[in-house]
């Protein structure tokens, strides 16, 4: 996909995680959680971490956002 969509929690949540779980991998990535819940982030930015629960998240917001509305 060539757009960085943005994730959100409600990606997190439709991925089947945890918002206590997710908060403190945020805080083991050094991200902050806080901004993460009122802006959301780039995929990119979660990709880059290199784990594979972000990069789960990441195929839900970019199948949320390819379907048709």
């Amino acid at each position: 996909m060539s757009k960085d969509v943005t994730v959100t929690i409600a990606h997190v949540r439709a991925a089947g995680l945890c918002v206590h779980g997710t908060r403190t991998w945020f805080a083991r990535q050094g991200l902050d959680f806080r901004d993460f819940l009122a802006r959301g982030l780039p995929a990119s930015s979660l990709l880059a971490t290199g784990d594979a629960m972000a990069a789960r998240v990441v195929e839900v917001a970019q199948a949320c956002h390819e379907e048709p509305r």
